[in-house]
């Protein structure tokens, strides 16, 4: 599939009956391809244990198909029924408070519950059973938005029960987990397994160790019941495709290792409504209110392509004002399309909006979709129609592989939030700041996990790869690839501890750096890098103290050891002794771009060019026009060299 192909969400269930043929005739006039469905309809089907209502899904998919449209359908496990719940209350998540987070919206279910994965796999089968050869059913959605409304790590009776298990089978000795845990600091040692509790409710922190097995057992949970699905689905639904809709934004299970259970990899794309809790400057915010950060699409869409080996679709397409947010701006005139387009370019086969009509009750109701409650279209519908229009005339084209990936380790996400030492490290918004400042650049990207083939990159970068093992250290090493490597890496063993040479650890020999002592800086410090040609930068933040004999690009100007290094730069890597941000961040992406021999394009702050195959794609985030410059052979075939704001143009490439 090279063409973008076009979808949306569809609840037919809240809506009455005799719209369900009016519905589908409507959804083929307006171009659409797919239609996703049933991700919250258990207790529909299955009102009480054993009794089974399909006809009105049965309905519903014969409409659908028979008018054109391919159906993705859902297992419907993110909504257990009351009934079940009633059954089972243990079933129920509990959060960090020791609270039982209870019935009455959605995701409420533990992932640790064996009872709640006997049952999901109990329903999946009837649904893959009654749906797995349907004709008109071409793909299925396991689950939805696993993590959404923090619902990862829980804090139940199962959880802990799950856990001390998982802990046995890790350690196998109870003194091999004391030894591994350092328990003998503040007398906490353990003489069995069943004396472990969770690291919840604690008078202080809890033991690091204890945190990140807690982290990887709770990623392995939902794995676990993710593949369980998966499994089902193949066995009665062969050939078909299976995804799931990763939320953007969510870092709280190893996206990676559930990525290789599926066939498609998809997430939920709302850039809008994730933008005022964004680090981006006050005066960014109001800049890109109606558009969202250029970057932040991007940035998803290439992570979850890299995941899914070129296979990714956008789940759910935000199409106008979201309802969830702290505040909830309308996009601007043209967005949904730019959206679409911004997709298509980053590798997204598939685009689908959420959602077909506005909700008109329960809690929703100020969601937008392609249509009002009352049937018209919105503005969404408007700018869908020119996305078909456009797809008419546009050639087919497949993603390239980049030569510059970003290395994202979501264990070391982890750890850096239970371990932080500064309060303000931003953490996961350290990959956005430097996936921004190397987009900015012109530079087109792929994201590779810790067990990812390295080899073909000219360049690796790792804003924040705080466990290095020794297998990725040599792949690192073999993969004769540029380096680029931010603070704290290599700082701490898979086991939360310090490495026995200090950090950078396993990354010592490639970086020739030792780290004798780390701080974190308020912005009072008022503290600043001085590059080799003079020019000072300000940061704060997180600092190190470290000690090389290689060349040193950078010095730090401050009242605490005064031209100590901050950039470091050996044979292969350069290495970072602070969190660079700002004019810092892009003076240092720009000189190892140039070092690495990469090409770099200085774009308007708010122009973003993807490239796709032979297609290239300008994106106008601005509210005032932009003009390319424009080669005299360069053929249009969207747009001009004068790009609206808000506005997409489309050239082939010589």
């Amino acid at each position: 599939m090279s063409k973008l192909e076009l979808g949306v969400c569809y609840y037919p269930e809240q809506w009455d009956q005799s719209l369900w043929r009016e519905d589908a005739r409507r959804m083929v006039e307006m171009g659409l391809d797919w239609v996703r469905l049933a991700e919250f309809t258990w207790s529909l089907i299955e009102p009480e244990r054993g009794q089974f209502n399909w006809g009105w899904l049965d309905e519903v998919i014969d409409i659908l198909g028979d008018a054109g449209l391919r159906v993705m359908m859902s297992t419907p496990t993110a909504a257990p029924p009351k009934w079940l719940i009633n059954e089972y209350p243990e079933i129920l998540p509990v959060g960090p408070d020791g609270r039982v987070r209870g019935f009455g919206s959605r995701r409420h279910y533990c992932f640790s519950s064996d009872v709640y994965l006997a049952e999901s796999r109990r329903i999946a089968t009837e649904y893959a059973r009654r749906y797995g050869e349907n004709r008109h059913v071409h793909a299925w959605q396991i689950d939805n938005e696993y993590n959404d409304h923090d619902t990862v790590l829980s804090y139940s009776d199962a959880a802990r029960d799950g856990f001390r298990r998982w802990l046995e089978q890790r350690y196998g000795t109870i003194y091999n987990l004391n030894r591994t845990w350092g328990t003998v600091f503040w007398a906490s040692g353990y003489t069995s397994f069943d004396q472990i509790e969770l690291p919840n409710g604690l008078v202080a922190n809890p033991n690091p160790t204890h945190a990140l097995d807690f982290a990887r057992y709770s990623s392995e949970r939902v794995r676990l019941f993710n593949r369980a699905q998966v499994y089902i689905v193949r066995q009665f639904s062969p050939g078909r495709d299976i995804t799931h809709n990763f939320m953007a934004g969510s870092f709280e299970f190893d996206h990676h290792a559930v990525a290789t259970d599926l066939d498609i990899v998809g997430f939920d794309s709302y850039p809008l409504g994730n933008l005022l809790g964004s680090t981006l400057s006050d005066e960014d915010k109001h800049r890109y209110l109606r558009t969202g950060a250029p970057d932040y699409q991007g940035f998803h869409c290439d992570l979850y392509r890299s995941q899914g080996n070129g296979r990714m679709w956008v789940l759910e397409q935000q199409p106008g004002p979201v309802d969830w947010a702290e505040k909830n701006p309308s996009p601007a005139d043209g967005m949904v399309r730019l959206w679409t387009w911004a997709a298509y370019a980053h590798g997204a086969q598939a685009v689908m909006f959420f959602r077909w009509r506005q909700a008109k009750f329960a809690q929703e109701q100020f969601h937008t979709a392609l249509l009002r409650s009352d049937g018209s279209p919105d503005q969404a519908a408007l700018e869908l129609a020119q996305v078909v229009q456009e797809r008419a005339v546009l050639p087919s084209a497949t993603r390239q592989r980049a030569s510059v990936a970003i290395l994202l380790d979501y264990p070391s996400i982890w750890a850096a939030d239970i371990l932080p030492h500064d309060d303000a490290f931003p953490n996961a918004q350290i990959f956005r700041e430097w996936y921004a400042g190397l987009r900015s650049l012109g530079v087109d990207l792929d994201f590779v996990g810790p067990e990812d083939d390295l080899t073909g990159y000219a360049m690796i970068v790792l804003p924040q790869s705080m466990i290095v093992s020794k297998d990725l250290a040599k792949r690192l090493r073999d993969s004769q690839a540029k380096l680029l490597i931010g603070a704290r890496a290599g700082s701490k063993t898979a086991d939360m501890h310090t490495p026995q040479n200090l950090a950078p650890g396993e990354l010592a020999d490639l970086v020739g750096v030792r780290v004798l002592r780390v701080e974190s800086l308020p912005d009072l410090a008022r503290e600043s890098v001085r590059l080799q040609d003079g020019t000072q930068h300000e940061f704060t933040g997180w600092r190190e103290i470290i000690e090389t004999e290689h060349s040193i690009a950078a010095c730090f100007s401050s009242a605490y050891r005064d031209g100590s290094p901050a950039i470091v730069q050996s044979d292969r890597a350069m290495y970072l002794a602070m969190i660079p941000r700002g004019p810092l961040l892009q003076t240092i992406l720009t000189e190892a771009l140039n070092w690495a021999g990469i090409p770099v394009t200085e774009n308007n702050r708010d122009v973003r060019l993807a490239r796709r195959g032979a297609l290239v794609f300008a994106f106008n985030f601005g509210a005032t026009p932009q003009i390319l410059s424009d080669p005299e052979d360069r053929q249009y075939l969207v747009g001009t060299s004068e790009i609206p704001p808000y506005g997409v143009s489309v050239w082939i490439e010589p």
